[in-house]
């Protein structure tokens, strides 16, 4: 009796161990990346395919801010993921003390100032409202646009450090309003105009090619600059399974599609 029951305790113990293997090899195979609506999860669920074909499962998983995807990629609970820049994560990492990287450079989303209560900047009036985002790195970018179309001067040093402390010249008395970046769109019908985050935009319906009053230029800096990232913890980015992601989405099947669904509010940089 005692015999049979050390055999089966044995059995068990052997199961359980190739079940834990099964497991973790399993986990291998599985990327777990999170990743913001629109056009970050379209782009991601055309490679899934691609990467089933070579031995992956990928699990997207969504968000509709910006501070949670990389709370889930420090904490180990994604692989990946997929809807910031570079400088966004800079700022990240510096507030954080998290060490989090790019795998690669997928895509640039050109900001645009779009029309809320007024048509057209020429028909600004004296203290008219425009909605930026609030984070650092987007309300940079934002005031940089607006500046391009004279309606406000910041200091000469600003650059990507800019906020509204640095705006020297403002002839139109211009009230500008510092807003989430994910309220923009709802914030659309209270304000003169708004300046929105390409993402926002797309899952709003807007085109930045077509409903924008201006746009960045797809050849300036900011195009070089604030490309959309693949992001992981330092030491994982040339691990298979990203290399794997990475490769499917750099391809020219992901390169056409972004150019024909999203017609210039997308535009690939690989």
């Amino acid at each position: 009796m005692k015999k049979t029951f050390s055999i089966l305790a044995l059995l068990s113990v052997l199961i359980l161990g190739l079940v834990g293997c099964g497991q973790s090899g399993n986990s291998d195979k599985v990327i777990k990346i999170g990743a913001t609506p629109k056009p970050h999860s379209e782009i991601l669920e055309q490679v899934k395919e691609q990467l089933d074909s070579d031995g992956y499962t990928l699990e997207i998983v969504e968000y509709t801010d910006y501070v949670q995807p990389n709370v889930a990629l420090d904490s180990g609970d994604l692989d990946a993921n997929f809807f910031q820049h570079q400088p966004y994560l800079d700022q990240y990492n510096a507030e954080n003390e998290t060490d989090l990287i790019s795998a690669a450079i997928i895509h640039y989303e050109p900001f645009g100032i779009y029309p809320g209560k007024t048509s057209s900047i020429d028909a600004l009036e004296d203290g008219a409202q425009i909605a930026v985002p609030n984070d650092a790195t987007n309300e940079a970018r934002a005031l940089l646009l607006l500046q391009d179309q004279g309606l406000i001067t910041l200091t000469e040093d600003a650059g990507l450090d800019a906020t509204i402390n640095n705006i020297v010249e403002n002839p139109k008395n211009i009230d500008i309003l510092e807003i989430e970046a994910a309220q923009l769109t709802r914030s659309l019908q209270d304000v003169d105009m708004a300046v929105i985050n390409g993402n926002y935009a797309i899952d709003a319906g807007l085109n930045v090619a077509r409903d924008a009053l201006a746009v960045e230029d797809k050849d300036s800096t900011a195009a070089e600059t604030f490309g959309n990232i693949i992001a992981v913890k330092n030491g994982n980015e040339s691990s298979e399974k990203i290399q794997a992601l990475v490769n499917a989405l750099q391809s020219e099947a992901v390169r056409e599609f972004i150019e024909t669904t999203y017609e210039g509010a997308v535009i690939p940089k690989f």
